[in-house]
């Protein structure tokens, strides 16, 4: 089972690689948006305010069409251009939690908008036929009131191999949760880690995919450690290409493995959050104080894994927590 800390995990990855995500498993849709600009919007549903219960959906994106959704639309209307991709990451091992939800979620996006709703469903515990079209279908009696389609990705269901080697680095990381070889775990682990510690990505982006693939991985904990060490051997000391392209988390995580013991491995570990996140937040807001520097590296361990998932979609330190005066 996935550990329910998933949440902030996949919303950063999808956010971040959103075209990635549907080149990967709907590529026939793909070109029928224009993906250039995508706005996330709020995810906070009120379904009786202001009293009703509150529910928030994991990703809504706004994004125009190169053509339009409906045939009844006129093309001279704006809207008519304009579609909403929902899309829900389900830990459960079964789909009845979500597929009640997903009508009034569908109806709730479309009447506030006014625009087409897209909904996408990602399974991380559900394999079902891998990549498809599921229904949810409401009666009366033998009469179908209302029947809704939805795409579907069910993780589980698709064969890890052809994710592992191939050049969309999102379906590198996601496919630690696909079908693995149970005896070829290890071999193949290791071959993915060496692809993403070379990927052409940036270090943020790096730091995202090889944390959810190191996450998901079906391999023992003290196994992977080792798995890490055999890729820091390979690269301390020379100038392969992986070795100029490592990253500082990689270089902080390598601290751990040479003092080859426990705590020098979380150590190492916490030299490297801290590192990568010190890029990514001068990539994002310039260049950091001493104070800001200071509160960062104060922060405990928990802390800092959040705020990596947290900097892309922050617009400044202070809504970090991490803005000094």
């Amino acid at each position: 089972m996935i550990p329910d800390d998933h949440d902030q995990r996949f919303k950063a990855l999808i956010r971040l690689f959103f075209a990635d995500f549907l080149r990967l498993f709907f590529a026939e849709w793909t070109d029928r948006f224009d993906l250039s600009e995508v706005e996330w919007l709020e995810t906070e549903l009120l379904p009786d305010p202001p009293d009703g219960a509150r529910h928030r959906l994991d990703l809504v994106a706004k994004l125009r069409t190169r053509e339009p959704v409906t045939p009844d639309h006129s093309t001279d209307i704006p809207s008519a251009w304009l579609a909403l991709v929902h899309i829900e990451v389900e830990s459960p091992d079964r789909t009845t939690q979500i597929k009640p939800r997903l009508p009034s979620y569908y109806f709730h996006l479309s009447e506030r908008y006014r625009t087409p709703v897209l909904p996408i469903v990602l399974y991380l515990n559900v394999g079902l036929d891998g990549i498809g079209v599921d229904t949810v279908v409401r009666s009366f009696w033998e009469l179908e009131v209302l029947k809704l389609q939805y795409l579907y990705v069910g993780l589980p269901g698709l064969n890890a191999e052809p994710y592992m080697t191939g050049d969309n680095w999102l379906g590198v990381a996601l496919s630690a949760l696909m079908r693995i070889p149970e005896d070829r775990a290890e071999e193949l682990g290791l071959a993915v880690l060496r692809r993403l510690s070379s990927a052409p990505v940036t270090d943020q982006q790096r730091y995202l995919l090889s944390e959810c693939f190191e996450a998901y991985l079906p391999i023992e904990p003290g196994r992977l450690a080792e798995l890490r060490g055999i890729l820091a051997a390979e690269t301390l000391g020379g100038t392969s290409p992986m070795q100029r392209n490592k990253t500082s988390y990689d270089i902080g995580k390598e601290v751990g493995w040479q003092e080859g013991r426990q705590e020098g491995r979380q150590e190492g570990l916490r030299l490297g959050q801290l590192l990568a996140l010190e890029t990514m937040l001068e990539n994002q807001f310039g260049p950091l104080s001493a104070e800001t520097l200071l509160a960062l590296r104060a922060l405990p361990n928990d802390a800092l894994r959040q705020l990596v998932i947290l900097v892309p979609k922050s617009k400044s330190l202070a809504e970090l927590g991490l803005q000094t005066n």
